[in-house]
């Protein structure tokens, strides 16, 4: 019995997206139940084996042209109708409330973090000469975005990261599918001379810059913005 075969008969079965490892768990367990020699071979199965039994399966799949697929969006695989059929489909299972589209401050922002994360929000106003405080809840809300860390700097600001509901959100296998933005890259983000803020959040002087400082004379000043605030995202 071929791996492929067992792998599409699990995810045809299954009632979520499964990733390499959940079947790869799937394998193991399955062989320490098993008395069969054929499932205890599959024991310890490679990632890597699984995933390219997995592309063997798209490509015989899209050679068949059947009226399903097999797809990975945010590393995980599972079958999905062809989009030529959704109308019959729409009929019978109804159709799902969509979330409401983002807008376009909330898509620039979104750029900006999925392309050079992990990044701060004061690095994000930096790029985007704006607050983002509003957009920032929104996409946190939205699950698109998540708390990675904390920065190695004064304050020890949030880093921010994008999320598996992001991958799923814009049907990507994996970050290495967005397209190229060498221009978003290029952007050099300016570091205040000094602290500036009295936001720990946004603090983003380097360590070293203590030792420059005179705690004892130094003042706050609020951070300055090139426009008002958006609050909605």
């Amino acid at each position: 019995m071929e791996l492929k075969n067992i792998l599409e008969a699990v995810l045809f079965s299954a009632q979520k997206p499964m990733s390499p490892k959940e079947l790869q768990e799937l394998l193991a367990q399955t062989a320490e139940q098993a008395e069969e020699e054929a499932a205890r071979s599959l024991k310890k199965t490679k990632q890597e084996a699984i995933t390219a039994a997995l592309e063997e399966l798209v490509r015989e799949h899209e050679h068949a042209a059947r009226s399903y697929r097999l797809v990975c969006v945010a590393g995980s695989w599972q079958f999905v109708s062809q989009p030529e059929f959704a109308s019959w489909i729409r009929t019978l299972v109804g159709q799902k409330q969509r979330p409401t589209r983002l807008s376009q401050p909330a898509l620039e922002t979104l750029a900006i973090i999925a392309y050079r994360q992990p990044v701060t929000r004061a690095e994000i106003e930096q790029i985007r000469g704006v607050a983002v405080d509003g957009v920032m809840q929104t996409l946190l809300e939205r699950d698109l975005v998540e708390q990675s860390g904390k920065a190695e700097v004064v304050g020890r600001p949030s880093l921010y990261s994008t999320t598996p509901q992001f991958l799923e959100y814009f049907g990507l296998r994996s970050l290495e599918e967005m397209p190229a933005a060498d221009e978003l890259r290029r952007i050099q983000v300016q570091k205040p001379e000094s602290l500036v803020t009295a936001d720990p959040g946004l603090a983003t002087a380097p360590p070293e810059a203590l030792a420059e400082v005179d705690m004892s004379q130094m003042t706050v000043a609020p951070v300055e913005t090139a426009a008002a605030p958006e609050n909605k995202g």
